[in-house]
């Protein structure tokens, strides 16, 4: 995709695309298509009505999407004649021709007359026939023809679709006895039942099919238009116009171009490529070998292992891998020969592994793989074992749950749940207990970083897994890969972000206040829930602020961002200055990060596409589902679960397969590919007429195909230990754990106790293990010391130090604040400059900028104008304080003996009368405490100190405490009690 995207931009004239174009992502694509089918909708097209009754809302996307992956399959414009001529159904015909042929009213008389006979039977079928015929309705109709069908049609087996003659019920007695006259009407009736089956089945398929194509023309051609109207293109427009520009004659300048500057083709993983993609390549590699082209020290190399071919779902198709083969060697017959190597030897796996594989694949034939397999174990000396667990029993059905229990509870005995465990315990007996070989060849330790688990897919299972190593305190690196509004660290940002952006949405708040953000107990949430007075609980928690001042002063400086923060910067600003991040990760743990980046990317990419809003960037993270790859590759020392298809390319010495009882079953896309390269609607198995059973065999035997592959890949996985486990599922059928016992019989084994029982154990060479070795005894003589070094040290005499009130530790600031910290502190310096000598000015622009201008701090002319109007608001508010005879910036010290230390620091402000003495510091937080109790405990102690150095200088005065916020203009006093317990909570060195 990148190699065809780069071409497209390098001649976006020739191939018609804009040189700007965009790739879209799976996401972008997903609302591409919403789009279209939603403007389809608008404009009342005809072809999504019948397409919308055979396709739930759920999967019209899916289709859509599908449609738009085997676009080639769709150029060519069929008829409606055309798709019923492949179904044998008639053009002319509809269902309702179909039943009115079939059934009349006098047929069901005739059938509700016999009833009574039925029911009169002593079998227990004939009885049923009759209720059923009892039950019919007099007018004949669709449900009337398929309730017949049911009764009158074999439905499977060699006589499937043929009419029940001779077969009970009704039984035989009632056919020889009171029904015999009857037997030649009904005989007839069921022929005309099953012809009418046929037909109705050929007649739905075909209108299915039809509703189909005439559905995708529709799409596609809107499409096409709106990835236009974008300036976007998909990942198959990438390959798509690659191919067409490259093969298309009168561009074939563009190819001698390119011919120019290639000297040699190189194709890995040739098994997962698609035939689009080769098209690709053929087209080169045409050069290589024709005219010009075929100059000397030219090549093409080509790699792939048709056994690992496991990406059918991306378009890869394994028999394009032999058409290729046999295309390259018939093209260089008239020059150099096709030089073709097989690579037998593995240079991953010991060669019990390797035997088991062969036995396997061999045993049961080798249908998908490419032809029988031998592997060769290139170090054939290497120690290995494949090990083979007892499935966990399936769960009892004796338990009745609660009528209270979730439906969806998962039972105490789950069997998945205690496989999970059973794995996680083993690990935890291995790990630093077991041996295995290194590198090197040495042994060594098992360690966490050894074990590889692969499932089939990411279903409860593996979710068991995880959780279970995670109990057990073992390192694992997570899942590899996250859907994003699965992850608990997004749920609680998206849940912030709905609150910021609809402060009615109790839901979202009672999260956000229950998550790591704010960490409230579910107490603390019932008490400001249960009994509130107002509606919402946000307003209630605005009413009570004074009980919540941290989490309100919190959400309410939040509120304040956004109207100003793009939804990336909100998210920024709540990860950063909020400390959401580090909240998140410390309860969730590091793997919480890939969500929250992801999102934070998602937040860019939203921005990017239009004019953002934070209501819209909610809604479009709430609704897209976006999938993060993780790559485990490189998690050092830690578990890996994974899919098969994500441990393609990975080994590990240690492969643990405990998906192994998931039954084979087909594939679920909606649209098949028939006769001729048609696409073609899936009918349902009981519902399906006999045109499709060839495209239905065809797509499970490559399904088949492809699982067997898939298992391929999963046990060549392992360097040195397999070990094969399952839960029962009570469910008959071929599974990967069935095929792999049977195979085992026939290899030479040995009983082993596993975790889940009496298991077994193929098993090659001698395993590593380590011996303790004595360490040698050395003598050796005493060093001689000098007299000097036995003299103890003489006591150096401490220098007190002096504690400066501002830093006694604690918070000096409620979360939430917008300005960088050295940013603050800078403001902070300059409005202090301000309240001191602004007073003793004409407190004018000029002479707010001289005053600021003489500090040490660089200001911008911008920003003169907010300090000053800040400083002006809070003298105005406050003039008392500011009279001629108030101490501006007055030093202070003295011996604190609460902390045994000298003080020396600098009061703002301070008035003194006869009897009093005021103490008042200016702070600039732009978050404002709503009440004494909810002042950060950095300034409580700065307050406690001035407070007891005060009470030494001035005994038998009252020292009135003081904290005036400039971004407000309020005053908060501070009462004695509260500075003195912040105080008494310093700690000092």
């Amino acid at each position: 995709h990148s190699f065809c995207s780069s071409i497209l931009r390098q001649f976006p004239v020739e191939s018609g695309v804009s040189p700007q174009f965009r790739e879209l992502d799976d996401a972008g694509q997903k609302a591409v298509v919403d789009d279209v089918i939603d403007n389809l909708a608008a404009a009342r097209d005809p072809s999504l009505g019948p397409i919308s009754r055979i396709a739930s809302d759920e999967t019209l996307t899916d289709v859509a999407l599908s449609i738009a992956g085997q676009r080639k399959k769709f150029e060519r414009r069929l008829s409606r004649a055309d798709i019923y001529s492949m179904f044998d159904a008639p053009t002319d015909m509809t269902i309702e021709d179909v039943v009115m042929q079939a059934v009349s009213r006098d047929d069901l008389k005739f059938l509700k007359e016999m009833a009574p006979i039925l029911s009169g039977s002593d079998a227990k079928r004939d009885q049923e026939l009759g209720a059923a015929f009892n039950s019919l309705s007099t007018d004949p109709g669709i449900t009337v023809l398929r309730a017949l069908e049911s009764k009158f049609v074999f439905k499977s087996g060699n006589r499937a679709g043929q009419a029940r003659i001779g077969e009970a019920p009704p039984s035989k007695a009632l056919r020889d006895g009171p029904m015999q006259s009857l037997m030649e009407r009904l005989n007839e009736l069921m022929e005309r039942v099953a012809e009418a089956r046929r037909l109705r089945l050929s007649l739905e398929a075909a209108s299915n099919t039809f509703a189909l194509h005439d559905f995708a023309r529709a799409f596609l051609k809107r499409y096409r238009s709106e990835k236009s109207a974008l300036g976007v293109l998909d990942f198959d427009d990438l390959i798509e116009k690659t191919a067409q520009l490259l093969t298309t004659r009168s561009l074939e300048w563009v190819l001698y171009r390119l011919d120019s500057g290639i000297d040699h083709i190189l194709v890995d993983e040739a098994q997962d490529t698609s035939p689009q993609q080769w098209d690709v390549i053929d087209a080169l590699a045409r050069e290589i070998t024709a005219g010009q082209g075929a100059r000397q020290n030219r090549t093409l190399f080509v790699v792939g292992d048709k056994k690992q071919s496991i990406y059918s779902f991306q378009g890869a198709d394994a028999a394009e891998f032999d058409r290729m083969h046999q295309t390259f060697r018939d093209r260089l017959k008239a020059g150099p020969a096709l030089q073709s190597r097989e690579l037998h030897f593995s240079f991953r796996s010991s060669s019990a592994i390797l035997s088991t594989v062969d036995a396997l694949f061999d045993a049961s034939g080798a249908s998908g793989l490419g032809g029988a397999i031998s592997h060769r174990a290139f170090h054939p000396s290497m120690p290995g074992r494949v090990d083979i667990w007892p499935l966990v029993p399936a769960a009892s059905d004796d338990e009745t749950p609660e009528w209270f229990d979730p439906v969806d509870r998962i039972a105490a005995d789950d069997p998945k749940i205690k496989l999970a465990g059973s794995i996680a315990e083993k690990i935890t007996e291995l790990v630093g207990t077991e041996t295995i070989t290194g590198e090197n060849g040495a042994p060594r330790l098992v360690t966490a970083g050894d074990f590889l688990i692969l499932v089939q897919g990411r279903g409860p299972l593996f979710e068991h897994i995880i959780r279970a190593c995670k109990a057990r305190g073992l390192p694992i690196a997570g899942a590899d890969r996250l859907k994003l509004r699965a992850e608990l660290a997004v749920r609680d940002l998206l849940a912030l972000l709905s609150v910021l952006a609809l402060q009615e949405d109790s839901l979202s708040l009672a999260t956000v206040l229950r998550s790591p953000l704010f960490g409230w107990s579910e107490k603390t949430l019932y008490d400001l829930a249960q009994g509130r007075k107002q509606t919402y609980l946000w307003a209630e928690l605005r009413d009570r602020r004074a009980d919540f001042p941290e989490t309100y002063s919190a959400l309410n400086a939040l509120l304040r961002q956004v109207d100003f923060l793009r939804p990336y910067e909100l998210l920024e600003f709540i990860l950063t200055r909020f400390e959401g991040r580090k909240k998140l990760l410390a309860r969730l743990g590091p793997e919480a990060e890939d969500g929250i980046d992801e999102l934070l990317n998602q937040a860019l990419v939203y921005e990017r596409d239009g004019a953002p809003s934070l209501t819209g960037f909610v809604a479009r993270a709430q609704s897209e589902e976006v999938e993060v790859k993780r790559q485990l590759d490189g998690t050092g020392d830690m578990i890996r679960v994974m899919t098969v298809h994500g441990a393609k390319g990975l080994e590990s010495p240690i492969v643990i397969l405990p998906d192994t009882t998931r039954q084979e079953r087909s594939n679920r896309n909606p649209i098949l590919i028939g006769e001729d390269n048609v696409p073609v609607w899936r009918m349902p198995s009981d519902n399906r007429p006999e045109q499709l059973a060839g495209a239905v065999d065809a797509a499970a035997a490559a399904d088949k195909e492809e699982r067997r592959r898939l298992l391929y890949v999963a046990m060549t996985r392992a360097e040195s230990w397999l070990v094969v486990c399952g839960a029962d599922t009570r469910r008959s059928g071929d599974n990967w754990y069935g095929d792999i016992s049977s195979t085992f019989e026939t290899l030479p084994h040995q009983k082993i106790e596993t975790p889940t029982g009496q298991g077994l154990r193929m098993s090659h060479g001698t395993w590593p293990s380590l011996t303790v070795k004595e360490a040698p005894v050395s003598v050796t003589k005493p060093s001689v010391l000098a007299d000097y070094l036995n003299e103890p040290v003489r006591p150096t005499t401490a220098i007190p130090s002096i504690l400066a009130p501002s830093d006694l530790g604690g918070a000096k600031a409620l979360a939430g604040g917008a300005k960088e910290e050295e940013a603050a502190l800078r403001y902070g310096r300059q409005i202090h400059r301000l309240l001191e000598l602004l007073p003793k000015s004409d407190r004018s622009w000029s002479a707010a900028r001289r005053i600021l201008e003489g500090g040490p701090d660089p200001v911008e002319e911008g920003e003169i104008d907010g300090m000053r109007t800040e400083a002006l608001s809070v003298i105005e508010a406050h003039p008392e304080l500011f009279r001629p005879d108030a101490l501006a910036e007055v030093d202070i010290a003295a011996h604190l003996s609460s902390l045994n230390h000298q003080m020396s620091g600098t009061i703002d402000r301070l008035l003194i009368a006869n009897d009093k003495i005021m103490a008042i510091d200016f702070k600039t937080n732009e978050i404002v405490p709503a009440s004494p109790e909810a002042v950060p405990e950095g300034i409580l102690r700065q307050m406690g100190a001035y407070l007891e150095a005060l009470q030494q200088i001035y005994p038998d005065r009252e020292i009135e405490l003081s904290i005036l916020w400039t971004a407000t203009a309020e005053l908060t006093r501070l009462p004695h009690g509260i500075v003195r317990n912040a105080l008494a909570n310093t700690t000092t060195s």
